[in-house]
């Protein structure tokens, strides 16, 4: 399995102007098994790029591990079906796995079963105190920024990139995967891997704004998120709850602020943009 996160094909392209068989490079979806203390806790289907990072996001966003102090190995096996992302912890966090798999068990594609598990997806999250002040021209620049960093999305067409911005300093890191949630969890995990505090940056994805996008920026520290599709109603609501800043509908002539309005400061009456 390559790790490039995508693949040439040859495909045939039909058009007013003729028909003719040329290449296209496709975005690489396989399955990842994220592993802890040699127990498989999930199967994601994502890119197969920064699984260290995916490995330790996702612990980090569904609450296995408080900090990267809690991992004590982590390592990448691939197979020809997929790979797997190894993690081993400090003793002690075996509960934590017992009752994540326990509120996720159930029939094949359910994914949530009983009060319990309905409560674990909407689980509450700390209420940020950051005091982040973003300007019209913070997330102008964040979003054009992003759009730059995308090598993969740029190749395929067909995947989703998160990325962290520190105003004045610029965009720190980007993920990229298949999955929105998996963009995110990658650089969560990146952040986590290079000491990177995210109190004073913003979130910007490529996406729309559910729910689990929410906790798991809250679950990186980051008080704002920007992202260039609306949000739903659940992510307004925890995203209040949360006391974040949740930006959407992000263009270049403007954007929509949800929550959390007093850390957007417009730079007078000149236009922003």
């Amino acid at each position: 399995m390559g790790g490039s996160g995508y693949r040439r094909v040859v495909r045939r392209q039909v058009a007013r102007a003729g028909v003719n068989d040329g290449p296209r490079d496709l975005a690489t979806e396989t399955p990842i098994a994220l592993v802890h203390d040699g127990s498989t806790t999930a199967v994601m289907m994502a890119s197969p790029t920064d699984l260290e990072d995916f490995a330790v996001g996702f612990s980090l966003t569904e609450g296995i591990i408080d900090s990267l102090a809690d991992v004590t190995g982590l390592e990448v096996v691939t197979h020809e079906q997929g790979a797997e992302a190894r993690v081993w912890l400090r003793p002690g966090l075996a509960a934590r796995i017992a009752e994540r798999r326990r509120h996720m068990a159930g029939p094949t594609g359910c994914g949530l079963c009983g009060i319990e598990s309905l409560e674990a997806a909407t689980r509450s999250v700390a209420r940020s105190t950051a005091s982040l002040i973003v300007r019209p021209a913070d997330i102008a620049a964040a979003v054009a920024a992003l759009t730059d960093r995308q090598p993969l999305g740029q190749r395929t067409r067909a995947t989703h990139a998160a990325g962290l911005y520190r105003p004045g300093e610029g965009l720190l890191a980007v993920r990229e995967d298949v999955g929105r949630h998996n963009a995110l969890d990658k650089l969560v995990g990146h952040a986590a891997r290079a000491g990177v505090v995210a109190t004073d940056c913003l979130v910007v994805i490529t996406s729309r704004v559910s729910v689990e996008i929410i906790q798991k920026t809250a679950a990186l520290g980051a008080p704002v998120i920007a992202a260039v599709s609306a949000p739903t109603t659940l992510a307004v609501s925890v995203a209040e709850a949360a006391g974040l800043t949740l930006i959407a509908v992000v263009r270049e002539d403007g954007f929509e602020v949800f929550t959390g309005v007093e850390r957007v400061i417009a730079d007078g009456d000149a236009a922003p943009f």
